[in-house]
This record gives structure tokens, C-alpha cells and sequence, in this order.
């Protein structure tokens, strides 16, 4: 359990951003780029230190909140959330566009009748159904960042980031300087990100002056196209040294370092958003986060070692965020090619948070709780003294989770049936010690509560 000294938000942040690239379907690195973009238009238009902070994590958070629509959009529109996202992030509002992206990313895989249904349903509510999907993405995202301290300030260019500058925006519409200035400089920088990495720096400015007065403030549009033939703005997007270079543009009086308490809202922030991706994972994280720490005060850990293990258990599943919810809501059995996405999810979370120096132990849990102490886990098949005792509890709390919560192909179990499948699995997939902590910490809490039970009745 590595511990450092100096730990800077903006280091953490950063990295965690990545799981909000795969959520949206975008190549990885799309928020660093964001910041990048938008924090350079930031100090061509003169922000003072204390913006230029706030306008920084308004950056790299503005998608924060997107993981809360994805089932959603699966549901509505049947379709892979991901592909989906990643195609509509170059669709303008013109009538056009918007037709012809419907008719390529609706319903692709289904029967005639049943995509001819689902077209005419779109086509009778699309604008409700936009104005929802945009106002459910915007307002949890607003939520979860004031929940890990920033401020209103960055909430509310979360809040406002689809809201264009003529006023067609969802989901409020609001219109020019009702919008918030963080997110006019957000949601320039996505489009010109998303341009830039798929024809290049002429496309970027090109889409940028096409949409200016309609989507984004014309000054800002201005101010990109000052830094039109600035290699040095361009070529740092494609290296990689871009965090470095990223972290490096957040204000140096204003650098914010995170202690203990910052680290569990932040665990406890991303774990919303890993839950929120999906109805059937809704308080997943943070119930495992419990059982991982009831059977590690059952095996004796420290009060630091448990607040340690609490936060690893909160983000063990942070790579789903980057497996489609046509496959993590499926009522079935997954077919290979879904079955190949789950499993590269605990190697993605260890991926995101091996980025993070302080979280280099969490990221082994990430990447290892779906090993099996027989070697036929994933998805590395690594097996005995190779999955460490931390990696074991977070293994066995997630199990126990699963099999007591409600899953799109059956209800939750009860105790007493999830405990009679997981005796069956002792020293072939769980080690024997965590799984009779788990039991004692349960029996425990039960002794516990029939005193309060006989009281209240």
C-alpha cells in the first residue's frame, strides 16, 4: 500500500480522465486535449489565475457525467452506447445530419419492423428525448463535481456544456453570455479535439468558423484562429508528454494538493460514475467498498489499511466504463466478441490507475479481482500467491455483491443462497481465509441487529 507524501489534484484528475474518454467512445487522451485547447484559449482572452483554475477542471471533468445516459441511449436508440457516442460527437444540428446520423447508428442489428418502430419513435420525440438524455448527462455531472469539492463555477460549466451560443442548445436552451464562460471555452475545445484528431488542424479551425455564432461564441472562435498556425499549440496534442505538458498549464499559485479525506470524495466520485453506467450496477462500488472493508476488520487491518483498501474497492471496476451497455445490460448469455469486452474491463482499470502514482496498488486490485486462485480467472490467468490478500477480499466482496444484487438475466439472491454457490468455490476461485471473514463480519452484523429488531418491533 504505497503511500506519497505529495499528492496533486490535478495529477489525479488528469489520469482519471481517461476513464472518461472510453466512456464517450473518444480516443484516448480526448480530455487532456480539451484542457489543452481550451486553457489556451483561456489565456489568450487574458482569465485571471483564480478562472484559469476553475476552467482547468471544468476541462477535464465536462464529461463527467456522461456515463448516467449510456444505458439510456442503448435502450432507446439500440444501440452500442460507445460507437454511438463517438459517431455523434461530429453531428451538427442541421436537419440533414441529424437524419443521416440516425439513419447509420439506429438499430443497426435489429429486424426491419423493429428499427422502422424505433425510428418513428425518435422521429415523433427526438427533440424530448435529446433535451432528456443531455439534461440527465449534465445535471449528474454537476452533481458528482460539486460532490468531490470543485465549485459552482466548474459545476456550472458542466452543467451548461451543450448549451450553444444561438440558443438552440439543450437543455435549457440558453443563449450567449447566459452561458457559462467555462462551458463556451468546453465545448469549443471538444469539437475542435474531435475534428483535429480526424482530419487535422485545418479541419479543427474549419468546423470551428462554420459553427461560430450558432454553437460557439464568436470571440472564442476568434481567439482559436489566432493560434491557427502555432505549431507549438497543434504538436503537443499528438506527444507523449501531453499530461506532462497539461499539468504543467494548471496556475502554479493555485496548485491544489490532495490529502486523505480529498482522496476518499474523489474515489467516491468516480465510483458514481462507474455505477451510474449501468441500472443493474447502481451502488455496486460502494457496496463492495463496505463488504471489502467488513472482512478486512475481520482479518485485523489498520484503520489506514482499511481507508486504503475502501478506495481501491470503490474503483475496481472503472475500466466497465469503457464496455458497451449492449453488453453489460444483455438478458442473456454474452456471445465471444461480448465476452472478449468484459474481459479486457479489469486490465482498462488497471491501465487508468496505474497512471496515478499514489493509486499503483489499486491498480493491481483493478486489474487482478477477476482471478481465480486455480489460474482460470481473467484476464491474465494468474493464480496462488500471485493475487495478492488485498486483490482477494476485493474478489470475494465483489463476488458476494453480484450474486445478491439484481442482474439483467436473474433477481439477487438471498444471503444464505449467495453463501451455499460461494462454498463451492473455496481455494478453487476465493481464498478459504476472506471468505469465512466475509461470513464472520456477516453473522456478526446480524448478532448485532436482532437486539434493534426486537426493540422496534
Amino acid at each position: 500500500m504505497s503511500q506519497n507524501k505529495v499528492i496533486l489534484l490535478s495529477e489525479v484528475v488528469g489520469a482519471l480522465s481517461y476513464a472518461l474518454d472510453i466512456t464517450e467512445g473518444q480516443p484516448v487522451g480526448h480530455s487532456l486535449r480539451c484542457c489543452w485547447i481550451g486553457m489556451h484559449v483561456g489565456m489568450q482572452l487574458g482569465l485571471s489565475e483564480g478562472a484559469l483554475s476553475d476552467l482547468y477542471y471544468t476541462l477535464l471533468l465536462k464529461d463527467i457525467g456522461c456515463s448516467s445516459n449510456a444505458a439510456r441511449i442503448c435502450k432507446l436508440y439500440l444501440a452500442d452506447d460507445l460507437s454511438f457516442k463517438n459517431a455523434y460527437k461530429v453531428v451538427d444540428t442541421k436537419l440533414p445530419e441529424i437524419l443521416r446520423f440516425l439513419l447509420a447508428n439506429t438499430a443497426r442489428g435489429s429486424g426491419f419492423v423493429e428499427r422502422l418502430q424505433t425510428l418513428v419513435h425518435i422521429a415523433r420525440n427526438g427533440g424530448e428525448i435529446s433535451r432528456e438524455l443531455i439534461e440527465t448527462r449534465c445535471q449528474r455531472g454537476a452533481e458528482i463535481a460539486r460532490s468531490m469539492r470543485f465549485s459552482d463555477a466548474v459545476a456550472d460549466g458542466i452543467l451548461d456544456l451543450d448549451e450553444h451560443w444561438d440558443g438552440t442548445g439543450q437543455p435549457l436552451h440558453k443563449q450567449g453570455q447566459d452561458i457559462s464562460l467555462f462551458a463556451r471555452i468546453a465545448l469549443l475545445a471538444q469539437v475542435v479535439d474531435v475534428f483535429f484528431m480526424r482530419g487535422g488542424a485545418e479541419a479543427a479551425i474549419a468546423e470551428a468558423q462554420e459553427r461560430s455564432g450558432r454553437w460557439f461564441d464568436p470571440q472564442m472562435v476568434e481567439t482559436l484562429v489566432e493560434l491557427r498556425h502555432d505549431s507549438g499549440f497543434w504538436g503537443p496534442m499528438l506527444g507523449n508528454d501531453l499530461p506532462e505538458k497539461v499539468a504543467d498549464l494548471e496556475p502554479k499559485t493555485l496548485t491544489r494538493r490532495v490529502d486523505e479525506d480529498y482522496l476518499d470524495d474523489i474515489a467516491a466520485g468516480f465510483a458514481q460514475v462507474v455505477d451510474a453506467k449501468s441500472p443493474f450496477t447502481a451502488g455496486h462500488s460502494d457496496r463492495v467498498s463496505l463488504f471489502a472493508d467488513l472482512i478486512a476488520e475481520e482479518l485485523g487491518y489498520s484503520a489506514d489499511q482499511r481507508r486504503w483498501l475502501k478506495r481501491a474497492a470503490l474503483l475496481h471496476d472503472i475500466g466497465k466504463l469503457g464496455v458497451s451497455n449492449s453488453v453489460l445490460d444483455k438478458n442473456g448469455k454474452p456471445d465471444d466478441d461480448e465476452w472478449a469486452q468484459i474481459r479486457q474491463h479489469p486490465e482498462l482499470g488497471r491501465q487508468i490507475l496505474s497512471k496515478i502514482a499514489a493509486f499503483s496498488d489499486m491498480a493491481r486490485i483493478a486489474g487482478d479481482h477477476h482471478e481465480k486462485l486455480n489460474g482460470r480467472g481473467y484476464p491474465h490467468g494468474i493464480a496462488g500467491e500471485a493475487i495478492d490478500l488485498d486483490t482477494r477480499i476485493v474478489t470475494v466482496a465483489d463476488i458476494f455483491d453480484a450474486l445478491t444484487a439484481d442482474r439483467p438475466y436473474r433477481k439477487a439472491m438471498a444471503v444464505h443462497d449467495a453463501f451455499a454457490i460461494m462454498d463451492r468455490d473455496v481455494e478453487i476461485a476465493i481464498d478459504a481465509e476472506v471468505y469465512a471473514a466475509l461470513k464472520r463480519g456477516f453473522a456478526r452484523l446480524e448478532t448485532v441487529a436482532e437486539p434493534i429488531g426486537s426493540q422496534a418491533a
